[in-house]
């Protein structure tokens, strides 16, 4: 039996842990902020990876791998970009264990490296060595490659899915000929995430640029996609950014232009993570587990066969029948024929398991022609005849995709809120959270200082269009001076 979740209005953090490990997507390793990802976590992720990775390469894009170990010097190279992650690195500097006089195991002292090297925190620095030696002329360019793989960032304070010191990611680094080409690219991979997340995710999101004091470190703009949880708090589901021209003069990759010209490349780089997984869990789930959207569920219907003490083959055999025909339809289906496990145990598995539709199968449905459905999403539990089957499969796993979407968007809608002044604003973020659209001064002194007050941040200056008025000045209520806009204020993972 799954383990107790602790109810949301309880302790939400502890639901939020009680929900993945109970969902058995994850749990602690020995190292400490690293995680295990067993196979309904890990599944999920490849659900996730192939999503996108297919959006990826219909853009253009091809998958390559660069090294986990990278010269420490080569940081130095970009200050902005080793002033943002030094307080992250861990770094290796011996090759080797010894067993000393004692017996104990140690490290080595005569095996120390001539030069440290940092395991990948981010790939900028090793990716530009080696375009450097890729780059040069016009001829090869543009460079579209995105790598799937393990990061180190030696998180303080940790929590599964949403800030571990070692996480699965994608990161997209591309080379280009121009400016605007860069830039062009930076916004199309925000609208490949921000598409992946509402269509796939059944997670709406708000898209725009990030602040100079968040902003990724190197960049020249980066910008996000945020999206809302059920407690209030914003997760910043995935970035892009536009690196101008930074990382090629770091690492001197230059190219002849079309008129001979020697320049500087111009760069971008892109990336979500496993924390997609926490921001699915934290989206949809419920006190009875994680509600998983059906085109991500490794498993969208599981077929429960009703045994009984004798005359069980029949049941089987019509089971299986159901199985087979839901299969050839290209649905994801489980036949849960165990008999160790009663059919309560199965249900309650797969309804903290988030499978999106289950099917009981007993004799008397048989005898009728029937099949019991039940939505995880909703619960709703219906009849429905064995003939004609799949199509109605289908549309309710497209029910449940859209109905996922529809509930977390009007939640978002509901606790979107409007701030004209600060007394306003401050109550608003202590007492209901959620998103709040204030006018800012655009200076980073304003900025610290509602952070400082208030822990809220500016999550992100909104792309026009997704907020009535947010494109209109005033004055900031913190300064008293003008603003050219409303930005989006949170608190945040």
């Amino acid at each position: 039996m799954a383990d107790k979740i602790t109810p949301r209005s309880e302790d939400y953090a502890q639901w939020y842990v009680d929900v993945v490990r109970a969902a058995r997507l994850a749990e602690y390793s020995p190292v400490r902020g690293s995680m295990i990802i067993p196979p309904n976590g890990y599944e999920l992720w490849e659900n996730m990876r192939d999503g996108l990775d297919g959006m990826f390469k219909a853009t253009g894009h091809r998958n390559a791998y660069f090294p986990l170990l990278i010269p420490i010097s080569f940081f130095a190279r970009e200050a902005d970009h080793v002033d943002g992650f030094a307080k992250e690195c861990a770094v290796v500097t011996h090759h080797r264990l010894m067993v000393d006089a004692d017996g104990e195991l140690i490290v080595d002292p005569e095996a120390k490296l001539e030069e440290p090297l940092v395991v990948r925190p981010t790939s900028e620095t090793i990716i530009w060595d080696t375009y450097s030696k890729w780059i040069q002329s016009w001829r090869d360019l543009p460079i579209l490659i995105n790598q799937w793989a393990n990061v180190v960032r030696w998180e303080m304070r940790t929590r599964l899915f949403l800030r571990t010191s070692e996480f699965l990611w994608q990161e997209g680094h591309t080379a280009h000929a121009t400016e605007e080409e860069a830039v062009e690219e930076t916004r199309k991979m925000l609208d490949v995430y921000t598409t992946f997340a509402e269509e796939w995710m059944a997670m709406p999101v708000i898209r725009g640029l990030k602040t100079a004091a968040e902003r990724f470190a190197g960049a020249v703009d980066t910008y996000c996609i945020e999206a809302l949880m059920q407690d209030g708090k914003s997760l910043q589901a995935g970035t892009s950014h536009f690196l101008g021209q930074n990382f090629a003069k770091a690492f001197d990759c230059t190219f002849q232009n079309r008129n001979n010209e020697l320049e500087y490349v111009w760069a971008t780089s892109w990336g979500v993570s496993t924390r997609l997984i926490g921001a699915l869990v934290m989206t949809h789930g419920d006190d009875k587990g994680i509600v998983l959207p059906p085109k991500l569920a490794p498993t969208q219907v599981v077929l429960v066969p009703i045994l009984r003490k004798d005359g069980n083959e029949a049941v089987l055999e019509a089971a299986r029948k159901i199985e087979q025909m839901l299969r050839d339809a290209g649905i994801r289906v489980f036949l849960d024929d165990r008999e160790q496990y009663r059919p309560g145990w199965k249900f309650t598995e797969y309804e903290v398991q988030g499978v999106p539709i289950r099917l009981a199968l007993g004799p008397r449905d048989i005898e009728n022609g029937v099949v019991e459905l039940v939505r995880r999403d909703s619960g709703e539990k219906q009849s429905v005849a064995t003939e004609g089957l799949v199509e109605t499969i289908r549309k309710t796993l497209d029910a449940v995709q859209q109905g996922l979407f529809d509930r977390a968007k009007a939640f978002r809608e509901v606790h979107t809120n409007t701030a004209d002044d600060y007394e306003t604003f401050q109550r608003i973020i202590e007492e209901e959270g959620g998103f709040v659209l204030m006018h800012w001064d655009g200076t980073a002194e304003t900025e610290a200082r509602i952070k400082e007050e208030t822990k809220a941040t500016i999550r992100c200056l909104p792309f026009p269009g997704q907020f009535e008025g947010t494109e209109e000045p005033g004055v900031d209520p913190v300064s008293g001076q003008p603003s050219k806009g409303r930005v989006v204020f949170a608190r945040a993972y």
